[in-house]
C-alpha cells in the first residue's frame, strides 16, 4: 500500500533547489517524489512503514526545511498569511534598502563629471552592505548547496556578485584604483575603458544584486497572485454557523458542526456546508461553484452546497458533509493536486536546469582563460566571465511551465473546471474526437412532458388534471414527470399495476393511465390513438372506459448542447454520440444537436470497446459522461471529462470535471487548456532563446555585466507576467 504525503518546502530560491530536493527524496527506498518550485510544495508517494519525519529529515539534510501543511481554515490557507506566501514582504524590504544604496553607486560610476576626489571609497561604503546583506539570500543558498556538493542558480549569482566586489577590493587596496583623482567611464561594450587595475566593478555588484532582488520580489508577488484563485476558493468558507438544537438557535464555530446537524441560513448568508434543505424556500447563488450567474430555486428536499449564498428566504438545512468531505474542499484539493503536479514539458526544463548551472560555471572559466590566452587584460577577461555567470541564470526556464499551470488551473477552478493534473492540459493538444454520453450529458437526464394531446372534444386542462392526479402517487420516472402537469385532485381506489400503469377514481370517474397496449387489454378502444412518439414514452389517459388523450414524456436536450457541439467542431473535434438508449431516440437527439455519428444500444463494456476501436483507428479520444456506466470509458479515453452533476465513480475515473454539468463548459475547458499550453510554449521559447542568444554575446565581451543582470531579472519577470495573462481568460 502507498500513501500520498504533501509537504511545504522552505528555503528554495530556484528550480535547481527543487530538483535537488526531489532527487534526494527519490533516493529513499519506497519513495516517489515530485517537487514544484512555483508552489513550493512536494508531493510524495510513500510505501507503508515510511514515516513522514523521515521525509522531513531528508529535506533538512539537503539544506532546506519541510513541514506538513496545516488544514485550511477559510481565511487562511496552508501557508498562513495570504499577503506573504512566498516571502514577498521580506524581499521587498531588502530590495528597498539595497536600491537606495545602489543608485548613488551606479550614478557615480557611470557619470565621470560627478566623480569627485575619492568618490570610489564612498561607492565602496554604499555598495558593500548591498553585496553582503542585500545578496545574503543568494550567498546563503550558494553556501548551503556547496556544503552538499551542489551548484544552483544562486551559485551563479553569488559568484558573479562576489567576484565583482572582491575584484574591486583588490583594485582599491592593492592596485591603484584607490588613488585620489581616479575616474572611470561607463561603456556598453566592456573592455573598451579597461586600463589595468583602475577598473572597479562596485556598480556591477550593487546593481546586479538589486536587479535580481527585484526579479525575485516580482516573481514572489506574481506567484502569490497566481495562487489567488485557490485562496479565494478557500476564503469562501464561513467561520461560524447558527445551529438549531431543540428548537434553539446557537452560534458555534464551523469546526463544531457535524454531519446530521440542522443549521439556519438567513438571507444574504453563505451556506455553511453541504446539506439538504429541510424547511423554507429560497434562491441560492451558486456562481462561485458553477460559474452560472442565475440563482437556483431550492425547496425542502433539495441539495445545497457549502459556500453558496442564500439570496432569498430563511432556510433550515441538515448537514450531509463537513470539513474535507465538502464539495468546496474537494474542489480545492483537486486544484492543489493539479498545481503540484508536473507536465512532461516541465520535467524537460528541470532536466536542462540540472546540467545547465555546472555548464555555465565551466563556460565562465573557459571564457576567462580564453580572453587571457588571447592577450587581453584581466579587466576584459574578468568582465566577460562575470557577464556569462550573470546572464546565464536559467530562472526563466524553470518558471516557464509551473507558473502557467498554476494560473491556468486556478482560473479553471473559478470557471467550474477542475483539472486533475498538468498532464491533462497536454492531452487536449492532440484530441481530435470527442465521444459524448447522451443521458445527463447532452440531455438533462430527467424526464419531462414534451406533448399533451387530447382527443377531439376533450378539454386539455381536464386531461392534465386526471393524468397528474393518478400519477401523483407513483414513483416511476415517467409518473413523476406527468405529475407536474397540474395540482393533483383527490384519488380514491388507487391501484398501481407495476410496469403497465395505474388506476383510480378522480372526481367520481373511474380513470386509468398507462401503456396504450395495456389500456386496450382493459377494454379501452385505442383505434383513435395517433402515432406514438419514437423519441419518448407515450402513455394513454382514459376515464369511463373511453380514451381521452395521450401524454408523451422524454429526456429533453439541454439548452446549451447544440451550441456546445458546434463549438467543439470549430475547435477541430469530431463529436460521436454513444448511448445505451435505443437507436431511434439516439438519432433524434443527435439530429437535434448536430451530431452525425451515432452508436446506440451499447452496454458499459461496449462503450469501452467503442473507445478502444476509435483509438485503434488512430484517433485521440476525449470521453464526456456522467454515469457509473461511463466510468470505464472515461478511464480508457485519452482525456476523460466528467459532469460534476454525475456520479462519484464517473468523476473519480475522469481527468477533468465540469462542476455545473453543462456541456458548454467542456468547450471552455478545451480552450483554457490550449491557451495554457500556448503560454507554456511561449515561455519556454523565450527562456531558451534568451539564453542561447545572450551567452555568446557575454562570452565575446559584448555585454556589460550591468546590462546582463538587468536582462536576467527581466526574463524571469516576463515569464511570470506572461503566465498571469491566463487570469483574464474568459469563457
Amino acid at each position: 500500500m502507498t500513501a500520498s504525503v504533501r509537504l511545504n518546502i522552505a528555503g528554495m530560491t530556484c528550480t535547481s533547489c527543487a530538483a535537488r530536493v526531489e532527487k534526494k527524496l527519490n533516493r529513499l527506498d519506497g519513495v516517489t517524489a515530485s517537487v514544484n518550485y512555483a508552489t513550493e510544495r512536494a508531493t510524495v508517494d510513500v510505501e507503508d512503514g515510511i514515516e513522514v519525519q523521515t521525509l522531513i529529515d531528508t529535506v533538512a539534510r539537503t539544506g532546506y526545511s519541510a513541514s506538513v501543511p496545516t488544514p485550511p481554515t477559510g481565511a487562511e490557507d496552508e501557508h498562513g498569511d495570504h499577503g506573504d506566501l512566498h516571502g514577498a514582504a521580506s524581499m521587498r524590504q531588502r530590495l528597498r534598502v539595497s536600491a537606495a544604496l545602489a543608485v548613488p553607486v551606479v550614478v557615480l560610476s557611470m557619470v565621470p563629471a560627478w566623480q569627485f576626489d575619492n568618490w570610489q571609497w564612498l561607492a565602496l561604503a554604499l555598495a558593500s552592505p548591498v553585496v553582503v546583506w542585500g545578496a545574503y539570500p543568494f550567498h546563503r543558498a550558494a553556501w548551503v548547496n556547496a556544503r552538499h556538493g551542489a551548484v544552483t542558480m544562486d551559485t551563479l549569482v553569488s559568484v558573479g556578485v562576489g567576484a565583482a566586489w572582491l575584484w574591486s577590493l583588490w583594485a582599491l587596496f592593492v592596485g591603484d584604483a584607490g588613488m585620489t583623482g581616479m575616474t572611470m567611464a561607463f561603456d556598453l561594450l566592456p573592455g573598451a575603458a579597461a586600463d589595468g587595475h583602475d577598473e572597479i566593478y562596485l556598480e556591477v555588484a550593487a546593481a546586479v544584486t538589486v536587479f535580481i532582488l527585484a526579479g525575485h520580489y516580482l516573481e514572489a508577488s506574481a506567484k502569490t497572485a497566481s495562487s489567488a484563485a485557490l485562496r479565494a476558493l478557500m476564503d469562501l468558507g464561513v467561520r461560524d454557523v447558527t445551529v438549531l438544537r431543540d428548537g434553539v438557535e446557537t452560534t458555534v464555530p464551523l469546526a463544531d458542526l457535524h454531519a446530521g446537524d440542522r443549521f439556519v441560513v438567513r438571507p444574504g448568508q453563505r451556506i455553511a456546508t453541504d446539506g439538504v434543505v429541510e424547511d423554507g424556500s429560497s434562491s441560492v447563488d451558486e456562481s462561485m461553484l458553477t460559474g452560472e450567474s442565475v440563482p437556483v430555486e431550492v425547496v425542502p428536499g433539495d441539495v445545497v452546497t457549502g459556500a453558496t449564498v442564500n439570496a432569498g428566504g430563511r432556510l433550515v438545512v441538515r448537514a450531509t458533509a463537513v470539513g474535507a468531505d465538502t464539495q468546496l474542499a474537494q474542489m480545492a484539493r483537486l486544484v492543489e493536486e493539479a498545481q503540484d503536479g508536473k507536465a512532461e514539458v516541465q520535467r524537460l526544463a528541470d532536466r536542462v536546469s540540472a546540467w545547465f548551472v555546472p555548464g555555465v560555471i565551466t563556460l565562465a572559466l573557459a571564457t576567462l582563460a580564453a580572453w587571457q590566452l588571447s592577450g587581453s587584460t584581466w579587466n576584459a577577461a574578468f568582465t566577460a566571465a562575470v557577464a556569462v555567470l550573470i546572464i546565464a541564470c536559467p530562472c526563466a526556464l524553470g518558471l516557464a511551465t509551473p507558473t502557467a499551470l498554476l494560473v491556468g488551473t486556478g482560473r479553471g477552478a473559478q470557471l467550474g473546471i477542475l483539472i486533475k493534473g498538468p498532464q491533462v492540459l497536454e492531452s487536449t493538444r492532440a484530441i481530435d474526437t470527442v465521444v459524448l454520453d447522451k443521458t445527463g450529458t447532452v440531455t438533462t437526464g430527467a424526464m419531462s412532458v414534451v406533448c399533451v394531446d387530447p382527443v377531439p372534444g376533450v378539454d386539455e386542462d381536464r386531461l392534465r388534471l386526471v393524468a397528474a392526479s393518478l400519477e401523483h402517487r407513483s414513483e416511476h420516472p415517467v409518473a413523476r414527470a406527468v405529475a407536474q402537469l397540474a395540482e393533483p385532485a383527490d384519488v380514491t381506489g388507487f391501484a398501481n399495476h407495476a410496469g403497465f400503469g395505474v388506476t383510480g377514481s378522480v372526481g367520481g370517474h373511474d380513470a386509468m393511465i398507462g401503456r396504450p397496449s395495456w389500456l386496450a387489454e382493459r377494454g379501452v378502444d385505442i383505434s383513435g390513438l395517433g402515432p406514438v412518439e419514437s423519441t419518448g414514452t407515450t402513455v394513454g389517459v382514459a376515464w369511463d372506459g373511453v380514451l381521452r388523450g395521450t401524454v408523451t414524456v422524454a429526456d429533453t436536450v439541454k439548452p446549451t448542447s447544440a451550441r456546445a457541439i458546434a463549438e467543439l467542431r470549430r475547435l477541430g473535434l469530431e463529436p460521436v454520440l454513444l448511448t445505451g438508449d435505443n437507436d431511434s431516440v439516439a438519432r433524434s437527439v443527435a439530429a437535434e444537436v448536430g451530431i452525425e455519428r451515432v452508436v446506440a444500444d451499447v452496454t458499459p463494456a461496449q462503450k469501452l470497446r467503442v473507445v478502444h476501436e476509435l483509438q485503434a483507428e488512430g484517433r485521440v479520444v476525449a470521453m464526456i459522461g456522467d454515469g457509473i456506466n461511463d466510468a470505464a470509458a472515461l478511464a480508457a479515453a485519452d482525456l476523460g471529462i466528467a459532469m460534476g452533476t454525475g456520479t462519484d465513480v464517473a468523476i473519480q475515473a475522469s481527468d477533468l470535471t465540469l462542476v455545473k454539468g453543462d456541456l458548454a463548459t467542456a468547450v471552455d475547458a478545451v480552450r483554457l487548456a490550449r491557451a495554457t499550453l500556448r503560454i507554456i510554449k511561449g515561455n519556454l521559447f523565450w527562456a531558451f532563446a534568451y539564453n542561447v542568444a545572450a551567452i555568446p554575446l557575454a562570452a565575446l565581451g559584448l555585454l556589460n555585466p550591468l546590462i546582463a543582470g538587468l536582462a536576467m531579472a527581466f526574463s524571469s519577470v516576463f515569464v511570470v507576467t506572461n503566465s498571469l495573462r491566463l487570469r483574464r481568460f474568459e469563457p
